[in-house]
């Protein structure tokens, strides 16, 4: 894991760890360097939080942080995503390019058939 964050050392968040939502201060520490719309990705309404697939739509916002690998462990702990197995969490990450600099982003790994698409890409 040490290599995958010395080579990206961002996370772009489109859900509860934004700005003003309640898992935001696990972004404690880390920079916002901004905001972005990701095209490659579609956010769904998973009720008390989105998840996002690798997805053509009109942009999923996000913002995008400045973070370390200590801060990137304990997002993967948040999100459910497990190292050894990514398939069989709740999330995956990858890294999606965007205007501050490539940046990993966690992709929900359960189908999304049943939920609604948030067409303006903003949760």
């Amino acid at each position: 894991m040490q290599r995958d964050i010395q080579r990206c050392p961002r996370v772009a968040v489109y859900g509860t760890l934004k700005q003003g939502c309640h898992n935001h201060y696990w972004l404690d520490g880390a920079t916002l360097l901004g905001r972005d719309r990701l095209t490659a990705l579609t956010l769904y309404d998973l009720g008390p939080y989105p998840g996002a697939k690798a997805e053509v739509s009109a942009g999923a916002v996000v913002e995008v942080y400045a973070i370390n690998a200590k801060q990137l462990a304990l997002l993967d702990q948040l999100e459910g995503y497990f190292a050894h197995a990514p398939g069989q969490g709740l999330y995956n990450r990858a890294i999606f390019p965007t205007q501050h600099g490539e940046a990993w982003c966690y992709l929900y790994n359960a189908e999304t058939k049943n939920e609604a698409r948030i067409e303006d890409g903003e949760w």
